[in-house]
């Protein structure tokens, strides 16, 4: 669940970006037709979901880079989420830290989702196949879930917010549903805090930007356009960020000339200045299981953030950077365990969604 976007601005770089979507309006394909495809994709549950709808919520969970790098196995009453190696970020994710968080992920919406179908469901990890996620269900015995409604609006807005604090009351709910055995929800809103991780951050993301192999495997997940967004189905869209469309060819040059250090480290500056607070998770134990753990949390708290009119966003920077862990450890007061996940949160706009692949293409048959 990363949290990077393409940054366009000035002047010139809007006439370019508005002459080449003129010219190549073939190259770059139709917003309206893109946010069809985005909206079908998240439909209300049938009255009576089948399998296959319920893994259509779970694909709809948060993913590092939208690599959507998991698949699914069916058997009898139990889902089994497998780690789908083949789209790992290992520069980014060199340990498969945030692959597994993914898993959780998708796993919470599932369970969620299951709510809708009258079944009850528990969690499992597994360390069988490089390990994997069972949910294991049964019929009957829980209500909807409130966090329900939440999974098809939830997005990582990567955006500026308009500084408006949170409530007492709202940060009590967000605290409350984030609730997850061995994790730990740590919700920062003093200012004093807050940059302190913006300064940590910025150091993360400094870094990122001068190894030539972490920018190279960003770019190639970036979708500079609605048509290159809809035949991969999966990666950054730029105008999720706020970009505007530009044909693959133009982007990629773009991309090079205008990803820059000091330029992103003013927008994340910025951002988190404009954030209302921000939230840390931390396992108890630094591997695979309560790595899917915190995934599960901070699912939760974005869908519990969506449900309050809240947007949310990764800034992942201090725990991809090995070296600036323990100092943001000993900031959130956990200094013997490895922080998991950045999220900042506040109040913004509504952004265009990001897509999945089709669930056939997810779906493994079980043998």
């Amino acid at each position: 669940m990363h949290r990077r976007t393409l940054l366009i601005g000035g002047g010139a770089v809007i006439v370019a970006g508005g002459a080449a979507t003129a010219i190549g309006l073939k190259q770059t394909g139709s917003m309206d037709e893109y946010k069809e495809v985005a909206k079908q994709l998240r439909l209300p549950l049938a009255v009576q979901p089948n399998d296959r709808e319920l893994i259509r919520y779970a694909t709809l969970a948060a993913n590092g880079h939208n690599t959507q790098p998991w698949k699914f196995r069916v058997r009898g009453g139990s889902f089994e989420i497998l780690p789908d190696f083949t789209r790992r970020t290992i520069v980014v994710d060199p340990d498969d830290h945030h692959l597994f968080a993914s898993l959780g992920c998708a796993a919470e919406n599932l369970m969620i989702a299951c709510t809708a179908a009258n079944r009850t469901s528990e969690l499992r990890f597994d360390p069988a196949e490089n390990g994997k996620v069972v949910v294991d269900t049964v019929a009957g015995g829980e209500e909807r879930s409130p966090l329900l409604g939440a999974i098809i609006k939830r997005q990582s807005t990567r955006t500026d917010y308009d500084g408006r604090s949170v409530s007492t009351t709202d940060l009590a709910l967000l605290s409350s549903a984030s609730e997850i055995p061995g994790v730990a929800t740590i919700l920062i809103t003093d200012r004093m805090q807050m940059n302190r991780i913006r300064d940590l951050v910025i150091a993360g993301n400094s870094l990122q930007m001068e190894d030539k192999g972490f920018v190279d495997e960003l770019k190639q997940w970036i979708r500079f356009n609605p048509n290159d967004a809809m035949e991969k189905r999966d990666g950054l869209f730029g105008a999720s960020g706020g970009n505007p469309a530009l044909p693959s060819w133009l982007g990629r040059g773009m991309f090079d000339l205008l990803f820059q250090k000091n330029t992103e480290n003013d927008k994340y500056a910025r951002q988190i200045n404009g954030s209302a607070g921000i939230a840390v998770f931390v396992g108890e134990k630094d591997d695979p299981e309560h790595w899917v753990q915190a995934g599960r949390a901070c699912q939760r708290f974005a869908l519990q953030a969506t449900a309050l009119g809240l947007k949310q966003a990764y800034i992942n920077q201090p725990v991809e950077v090995l070296k600036l862990r323990p100092e943001l450890a000993a900031l959130v007061g956990t200094p013997k365990r490895r922080p998991n996940i950045i999220m900042r949160f506040g109040y913004g706009p509504t952004m265009p969604m990001s897509l999945r692949r089709p669930i056939d293409a997810v779906l493994e048959v079980s043998q």
